[in-house]
């Protein structure tokens, strides 16, 4: 890659570039969103929120008209944090990634009550604020079709089918991210379940397929998420029974999508007719409501079901091991001769050429005298030495030796 030539670079350019780019990505957004809602586009893009439950509606459109056979996306350092590369010569999908920035403002100054303060002439009093602008800036990021390097990890409830193998554990999970008790029943009106709103809790028909009670305990905990009581007060919002079950449908598509479920006999065709008369941004809010629900539902599900896998993975392993684990017997494996050590140590018990005197156990007190007397052993035993030597010089009848050469050989 060639090096930034700093001095060719236009300010004024390159910033015009920018806007024509995010002018170009808006309108592609519009037109996105609209296409969405006619045709096989709305099953289109809920298969992309499948894929890619993470990302903003605004991203998984974009992506979806860049490259429609994306299954995981990642910007390029993400992939590097994988130990997955981008090979040289991919394209990048243009996205929007936040880039707030803040600005000074000048405005009212309010007292804690809020309301404006007032000078001596009841004029406003200003001052000057800083706050925080939201903004978005193109940015480029890659599917995993485009890359090579180590494989991606996966759940393996991904590739459940037909009757769902690992049903229980898949079910189990779904219970426990669910706020509200799912109990089967024998329910009379023939329908498949309910969400009671009154009783806050789902019903399911018993003696239904794996299949079919998923996709059921799903249907009504959409409900219970965006159409029980406290829901619908905190959004403020209005919906027809039309709009409710198109938002439950939609969100059961992605989910069972998600997770590898049959979804060939879903249609969508009413969405044409219950979309017609609503503006752009209604419908990217709409698409943005099954996002985040579906979304949500998967991480949660996704967790429980990968700390239930770690589980099963200890209890797989006692099965072949035993009941003692390895880390219970941390001397088990060790090699010939090892020793176990644990303190207090007691050296007194090994023999050595010289003998050690341990005096860690003595008082602060009496370690001085100690050293006295060892200091006053060796000048004992130096003075015996070289008397010892000049008593066998004499015996011997030897030239006289230098005492300081002696003293010096002795010590």
């Amino acid at each position: 890659m060639a090096d930034f030539d700093k001095s060719k670079f236009d300010p004024k350019a390159a910033a015009e570039a920018r806007k024509a780019e995010m002018d170009e990505i808006t309108t592609k957004l519009e037109k996105g969103v609209k296409d969405i809602f006619t045709s096989d586009g709305y099953k289109d893009y809920l298969n992309f929120c499948a894929k890619l439950p993470r990302y903003s509606v605004n991203n998984q459109i974009l992506i979806m008209l860049q490259k429609p056979d994306a299954t995981m996306c990642q910007s390029f350092t993400g992939w590097k944090d994988m130990n997955r590369f981008v090979r040289k010569g991919e394209k990048g999908i243009r996205i929007l990634a936040p880039s707030p920035y803040k600005m000074q403002k000048e405005q009212d100054k309010t007292d804690p009550s809020g309301k404006p303060i007032l000078d001596k002439d009841g004029e406003p009093v200003k001052e000057t604020v800083e706050i925080t602008v939201n903004a978005f800036k193109p940015v480029s990021t890659f599917d995993v079709s485009q890359t090579e390097g180590d494989p991606i990890p996966t759940l393996g409830t991904t590739e459940l089918t037909g009757t769902v193998e690992g049903y229980n554990a898949l079910f189990d999970a779904i219970k426990e991210v669910v706020p509200v008790p799912i109990t089967f029943e024998e329910i009379p009106s023939g329908a498949k379940g309910y969400f009671h709103l009154e009783e806050n809790r789902i019903a399911i028909q018993e003696g239904m397929s794996e299949a079919q009670t998923v996709k059921t305990a799903i249907h009504e905990a959409a409900h219970q998420a965006l159409h029980s009581k406290d829901a619908m007060d905190a959004s403020g919002d209005k919906k027809s029974k039309n709009q409710k079950e198109t938002e439950a449908e939609s969100v059961v598509y992605v989910v069972c999508q998600h997770y590898g479920i049959d979804t060939s006999d879903y249609s969508f065709a009413y969405v044409a007719t219950w979309s017609a008369d609503k503006e752009v941004p209604e419908l990217k809010a709409s698409l943005d409501t099954i996002r985040k629900t579906a979304s949500d539902m998967i991480v949660k599900i996704d967790e429980k079901l990968q700390a239930r896998d770690s589980v099963k993975e200890v209890e797989e392993f006692i099965a072949a091991h035993g009941d003692e684990l390895p880390f219970d017997n941390p001397e088990a494996g060790q090699p010939i001769g090892f020793i176990k050590i644990e303190p207090p140590v007691d050296f007194g018990s090994y023999q050595t050429d010289k003998k050690i005197e341990i005096t860690m156990e003595q008082p602060e007190a009496e370690k001085p005298e100690k050293a006295q007397e060892e200091k006053s052993a060796k000048k004992t035993s130096v003075k015996e030495k070289l008397k010892a030597e000049k008593a066998k010089s004499q015996k011997t009848k030897s030239p006289k030796k230098d005492p300081k050469k002696d003293l010096q050989e002795a010590i």
